[in-house]
């Protein structure tokens, strides 16, 4: 038996852009962790470190984890499809992976018809470009990169590191 093709959901036969309809769909628990790394020139990582994250503006961290949770939040203002969600849970971490690069985790959860994968996505998106803004006194190097999903469950497909393993 052959595989049906893939197509993309956001687009109707027509091929009109459209919400994709949820409404006979189960709620599931549902489940997404995505990353940002900001990569820094070494001089203003030291100076970060030294400084414990703190900048002119105030905590690095504990803003940009105010405004990665905001975001995710309301990722349905920003993303057009994305339907509006009352989200359960909405964890960030940030750490130093080396000397330079810091890394911003979002982790999403709730449970409910549709996945949390773009309300990840934004809110480590969000959080790493906090992190831009609070330090961009320091230098203009700063780099956001890779922003990515690492996992995803509790819908049709599941991820992990990056690859559909189901």
């Amino acid at each position: 038996m052959k595989a049906s093709p893939k197509r993309l959901t956001h687009v109707d036969a027509a091929g009109r852009p459209r919400m994709v309809d949820v409404g006979a769909k189960r709620a599931t628990a549902r489940r997404a962790v995505a990353e940002a790394r900001v990569r820094f020139p070494a001089e203003v990582a030291a100076t970060l470190r030294r400084e414990g994250m703190r900048g002119k503006k105030g905590p690095v961290i504990d803003t940009a984890i105010v405004a990665g949770t905001m975001a995710a939040k309301r990722t349905h203002e920003l993303i057009p499809f994305c339907h509006p969600l009352a989200i359960e849970r909405c964890d960030i971490s940030a750490e130093f992976d080396g000397p330079s690069e810091l890394v911003i985790r979002c982790e999403v959860a709730i449970a409910h018809k549709t996945g949390v994968e773009m309300e990840a996505l934004t809110g480590a998106g969000v959080a790493a470009l906090t992190v831009y803004d609070m330090c961009k006194a320091l230098s203009h190097e700063i780099v956001i990169a890779e922003v990515r999903l690492l996992e995803k469950s509790g819908g049709k497909r599941t991820v992990r590191k990056g690859r559909v393993v189901r």
